[in-house]
């Protein structure tokens, strides 16, 4: 193989190998955007979950309810006479609609106790409706109640209890029976919305819709929205909607954030964030304090009594802190090794951070959950 063929082959897999990294960053418009008016859809509802061993609830609205249901069914239970019943518990039922499900289809349901149910394993749970925001029943649930915890309790007192036995989930348990109109098919254009708001992601969509797609396809309408001129033909529209979700598109660097756990003690630093001229000690001042008791013995010829009094010594430490500097544009890769060079621990960490704020350093957002 000549040498002029041995560097074309060469710069060949040069620009594969480009192409290859470029796309391992570069992201779908499936992952970053969802179309607008094509959204999963809140379902609840009420029921009542029998078959089960002794651990059901024998609260008020649950009788009412197991009466009501036998009424329906045909059977007359006397005035003023409550069933008793342990097998049964009131539950609270969730599901989600999908977007486009049609009548027939399946959908997951959860099942939740809302009386003093003690666990949910083994229950049935009965014929119960889905209710939508608007009232409208959208779905019917019905099932075996599958639980993943367990609680056993012993005759004094003792029990114990793994995960949650009084939650548990129906698996294709509710039968869609209405279907929810979207606007999928209406108007001569779709909207994506980014998933994160952020304005040169959004042109940088529109530019990548653009170039594939034929100029003025698609424009930017804000930080979240970009316009895409679509085919108004339903079965032209779900093809151009594939092709439309598969381009890849670079989606920019996240804003300057540091995000703190003040619960876990969790602390995350993002890669844009910059610090000024600052220069910083940290050290913690350690009071010790130690009780111990001792035996008062007085002259036995005074007329004292022996008492137990205490002694207490304090011990006052303070750890040797350690100054470092941060020059002006200091980036995430030195913070982190100051930081650990002077073994901070992470509520240190987010005391200097918050010092930092506070003195115009630190180029970034401080955000506490």
């Amino acid at each position: 193989m000549k040498l002029k063929e041995l560097n074309a082959m060469h710069y060949l897999l040069l620009i594969t190998l480009w192409a290859i990294s470029i796309d391992t960053y570069a992201d779908r418009l499936k992952d970053i955007t969802s179309i607008a008016g094509i959204r999963s859809n809140q379902l609840v509802g009420y029921g009542l979950v029998v078959g089960l061993d002794g651990t059901g609830d024998q609260s008020v609205f649950t009788m009412q309810s197991l009466k009501s249901m036998l009424s329906k069914l045909g059977v007359t239970i006397p005035p003023g006479v409550n069933p008793k019943s342990k097998n049964v518990a009131a539950v609270s039922l969730h599901a989600e609609l999908q977007p486009f499900a049609k009548p027939g289809q399946r959908i997951d349901v959860t099942v939740s106790s809302i009386g003093s149910a003690k666990s949910l394993r083994g229950g049935t749970l009965l014929l119960s409706p889905l209710k939508g925001a608007d009232g409208n029943i959208y779905a019917i649930a019905q099932g075996n109640v599958i639980v993943g915890g367990f609680g056993i309790s012993g005759n004094d007192g003792s029990s114990i209890t793994v995960n949650i036995p009084s939650v548990g989930r129906v698996p294709n348990g509710a039968m869609v029976e209405r279907v929810v109109n979207t606007s999928f098919g209406n108007g001569k254009s779709l909207v994506l919305n980014l998933n994160a708001t952020d304005f040169t992601t959004a042109n940088r969509v529109a530019e990548s819709i653009n170039k594939s797609l034929g100029e003025g396809t698609a424009y930017a309408m804000d930080g979240t929205s970009i316009k895409v001129t679509a085919p108004r033909d339903l079965s032209q529209r779900v093809a151009f909607v594939s092709v439309l979700e598969n381009i890849t598109v670079m989606p920019a660097e996240a804003a300057a954030k540091v995000i703190v756990n003040s619960r876990t003690g969790t602390i995350v630093i993002g890669k844009n964030v910059r610090v000024g001229a600052a220069a910083i000690t940290h050290g913690n001042l350690i009071v010790t304090i130690t009780s111990s008791p001792e035996v008062s013995q007085p002259n036995e010829f005074a007329g004292g009594e022996t008492v137990v009094v205490p002694a207490t010594e304090i011990n006052v430490t303070e750890e040797k802190s350690r100054m470092f500097l941060f020059n002006p544009g200091t980036s995430l890769e030195e913070i982190v090794r100051a930081i650990n060079q002077v073994g901070a621990a992470p509520g240190d960490l987010v005391a200097i951070l918050e010092a930092l704020k506070e003195a115009g350093a630190l180029r970034a957002n401080l955000v506490v959950i």
